[in-house]
């Protein structure tokens, strides 16, 4: 998927976060936000999401030389984020079963190969609520990585998982460039050093 930004800015009441992002990740292709804190790496991905509505500019998402509306989008677009809730009340797999009847699996995998490859095997009918916070991490990358769509979004995607779930994570990622438009919003290197193309988000500070 290709998203072509033209002069976005987001302000909160009368404080502007960032105006003047004029940008175009292309499709295919990974891309790094960073930027010093505050700076609203967050805030654009969110915005990328359309979680958030922009304060100024334009958003325009294509794909396969189509201009895609916003219920198209929907359909074509993941995010994760560790601030983003789960179904507590859920199973694993009730939980697995739920997010891939919205939205098909890369290759046609299967839910049971799912648990395997995220090393939760052993889980499947733990309740989320019990779950670690790492755990909860790697399964919203899980849920995300795994989704069979052309734009993946990710925000702080390490936060919480401990030495092997980054290494599990990097060997994930390594999986998808080249296959999918990967937006990884962070300032820790280790999770985006893999990544085509930069953009820091602090050049455009009001």
């Amino acid at each position: 998927m290709k998203i072509t930004l033209t002069d976005i800015g987001k302000r909160f009441n009368r404080q502007w976060i960032f105006k003047g992002i004029s940008f175009v990740f292309e499709s295919s292709r990974s891309y790094a936000l960073t930027g010093n804190n505050g700076s609203g790496k967050s805030t654009l991905l969110q915005l990328i999401f359309n979680f958030q509505t922009i304060s100024k500019g334009e958003i325009i998402y294509s794909l396969n030389q189509k201009i895609l509306s916003d219920d198209e989008l929907i359909h074509n677009i993941i995010y994760a984020a560790p601030y983003l809730e789960l179904i507590e009340e859920f199973t694993l797999t009730e939980m697995l079963n739920f997010h891939f009847g919205f939205f098909a699996t890369q290759t046609g995998i299967k839910i049971s190969e799912i648990i395997e490859e995220c090393g939760l095997a052993g889980n499947e009918h733990k309740h989320i609520r019990y779950f670690s916070s790492g755990m909860k991490q790697r399964l919203k990358l899980v849920l995300a990585i795994f989704s069979d769509t052309p734009l993946l979004l990710l925000d702080e995607p390490c936060s919480n998982l401990d030495e092997n779930g980054i290494k599990w994570y990097r060997e994930k990622m390594n999986k998808q460039l080249g296959n999918r438009t990967i937006i990884i919003a962070s300032n820790q290197r280790f999770e985006h050093d893999f990544c085509d193309q930069e953009l820091n988000v602090s050049h455009f500070k009001p």
